[in-house]
């Protein structure tokens, strides 16, 4: 007798290095939280000593300025948001709360879209590569060696590397997903469990149902409804 859960027909449980899809939203999440927070410890740095970031002319060929306090304020404001995001993200994969997971998820099409933005934007106006790292300081590393690549190549190989970044933002974004339907499906008390034999289909009552007749009638409850 084998009991196989509907929500499992349409979607893989697994993600990399065979883990499950909520391990993996979770060592996700995690990962941002990190990074976020080291982007926030440096604008804070940054803005604690506002020389640290600020560059001689002798250095860069002009006087520049990491950013300013207008920028250093949205971008410690948007690093705190992340934060919170990314941690919804994990709080939720691990306690299974499937909406606490909604906003990483608007934050990685987001940033998906972006990206497909920028790729679109390399092949629409290719030229704009080089006006980019033309601006570039004098001595930024391998600044002239980029210049001197025919700009049909640099152009083939930035889209060839934007494109491998797309592909794995995308499997990221199906696995979030995966984890959202899974906790979801885990979590709704609608779920139709199909019991099948041989020969027979039975369909199962939810399992609070269950255990509320084998109550009423002063029963043990059925034993917990497990998918294959």
């Amino acid at each position: 007798m084998k009991m196989v859960a509907p929500w499992t027909r349409f979607y893989s449980n697994s993600c990399c290095l065979c883990c499950h899809v909520r391990t993996g939203t979770i060592l996700l999440g995690v990962w941002y939280l990190i990074i976020n927070a080291v982007v926030l410890l440096i604008l804070l740095s940054a803005l604690a000593d506002p020389y640290q970031y600020h560059f001689s002319s002798s250095e860069l060929g002009g006087d520049f300025e990491f950013m300013d306090d207008a920028n250093m304020y949205i971008a410690i404001a948007i690093s705190l948001l992340m934060i919170l995001i990314c941690a919804m993200a994990t709080y939720g994969a691990y306690k299974q709360h499937a909406a606490w997971i909604i906003p990483f998820f608007c934050y990685q099409i987001f940033d998906f879209a972006l990206n497909t933005l920028v790729a679109i934007t390399v092949l629409v106006y290719p030229n704009s590569i080089r006006e980019y790292i033309r601006q570039l300081p004098p001595d930024f590393p391998y600044r002239d060696d980029i210049m001197s690549v025919n700009p049909t190549c640099l152009v083939l190989i930035i889209l060839l590397f934007i494109s491998i970044i797309l592909t794995f933002k995308g499997y990221l974004i199906s696995c979030v997903w995966n984890c959202y339907r899974y906790i979801n499906g885990r979590n709704s008390s609608d779920v139709l469990v199909y019991v099948t034999s041989n020969d027979t289909t039975v369909l199962l009552p939810p399992y609070d149902d269950a255990t509320a007749v084998n109550g009423a009638a002063k029963e043990p409850p059925p034993p917990p409804y497990v998918s294959a």
